[in-house]
């Protein structure tokens, strides 16, 4: 008895300290982001001469408003079943955007290399930096995720995707999903959520209002209710490694990694139950 109660002060103390390190570092982020933009110099690099205006604000408002449609549409039907076919539908509707936005900014004089980040840091370090960032906000996650469901008497979080994965039957139906989830999904929804969405809102609002409205906008296009505060501090966190590391690529291989590991968890659950 005096043994597991031992064994749960010492658990929720290693949890607490697990959550104040990476409120740490994310805090830190903040502070850095903050002095740069005190001292004048740009978070984000951003061209010289061409960035975001009113053609980009109007498209992103339009963006803005085909999302909140889909988000109510959704609240306004009952649950339905994910299949293959639809996850592959919607990832192409995904690319097909991303493909509008990058050929509209092409035709404004956009640089969107420069602007995003792209060519800032190597992609091995973006892939470290986004390892130690991820590693850093997913007590915060899992904080969240431990609240909702508190909050929502144990309701599963487990999304449309994740029935589907774990349901699935084939390797081929598997392999779909993992290469939507951890190469198609980053690259897309970043560049929709963290490069587009959020660089007008910052450019016209500031970061602080960016930042809470992507995450909000982020959490919200997910269309799933008890994944929305994980959500929204996953997207907080990938909005705050973009802004402080000036490049997309971070951001993406955060959530790459993320999604990554969880189809990992869900292919192997004996590795979440160690």
């Amino acid at each position: 008895m005096l043994a597991d109660a031992f064994s749960n002060v010492l658990g929720n103390l290693v949890i607490a300290l697990l959550v104040l390190a990476g409120l740490a570092i994310y805090l830190t982020l903040l502070r850095q982001i903050g002095a740069r933009k005190s001292s004048g110099a740009p978070a984000i690099d951003t061209p010289p001469v061409r960035t975001f205006g009113l053609p980009e604000a109007f498209l992103a408002a339009v963006l803005i408003l085909f999302l909140l449609m889909n988000i109510a549409a959704a609240a306004g039907r009952s649950p339905v079943q994910l299949n293959n076919r639809d996850l592959i539908a919607n990832f192409m509707l995904t690319l097909f955007v991303v493909f509008f936005i990058a050929t509209f900014l092409k035709v404004r004089g956009i640089d969107i290399e420069t602007m995003a980040g792209f060519s800032k840091i190597s992609l091995r370090r973006a892939v470290s930096t986004g390892i130690v960032l991820l590693l850093a906000a997913t007590p915060l996650i899992l904080l969240a995720e431990g609240l909702t469901q508190s909050f929502l008497g144990g309701e599963s979080s487990k999304q449309e995707i994740v029935d589907l994965f774990t349901n699935s039957r084939t390797i081929e139906q598997r392999v779909t999903i993992i290469v939507l989830a951890v190469v198609v999904a980053p690259i897309s929804e970043e560049f929709i959520f963290r490069f587009f969405i959020y660089g007008v809102v910052r450019r016209y609002f500031g970061v602080a209002a960016g930042l809470v409205f992507n995450a909000l906008i982020f959490a919200a296009a997910h269309t799933h209710l008890p994944s929305a505060a994980p959500l929204f501090v996953l997207g907080s966190c990938f909005t705050l490694a973009y802004e402080w590391s000036g490049s997309i690529l971070v951001s993406m291989a955060m959530h790459a990694l993320f999604n990554g590991t969880q189809l990992i968890f869900l292919a192997f659950p004996e590795l979440s139950q160690q």
